[in-house]
């Protein structure tokens, strides 16, 4: 998978622990549901932060909806919804990690 890293040059919010905004785990670094992104911080600035490619998550169990208590991320064209560490999008009858 892929990741996309744009350059988000008005973001004056410092993310971190105590900011309020949902932490994401992203291989090496954290990202930072905010404003309907995920934004990470790089080199004294924030990105945006965008994997391309689905993989599946199999065995998810959990259906996430409009009250499933999940925080969403708008993604393109749906909606993405945190859970567990990861986003997850309905895809064809499962769920995938975007």
């Amino acid at each position: 998978m892929t990741t996309l890293h744009h350059e988000h040059p008005t973001h004056q919010h410092t993310h971190g622990g105590d900011c309020g905004h949902q932490a994401v785990s992203h291989g090496d670094h954290v990202d930072y549901a905010h404003d309907g992104h995920l934004h990470r911080e790089h080199s004294g600035h924030w990105d945006e932060c965008e994997p391309s490619g689905h993989t599946a998550h199999d065995g998810h169990a959990h259906a996430h909806g409009a009250d499933c208590g999940h925080e969403t991320v708008r993604h393109g064209d749906h909606v993405d919804y945190l859970h567990d560490g990861h986003r997850h999008a309905e895809h064809d009858g499962h769920y995938d990690d975007h």
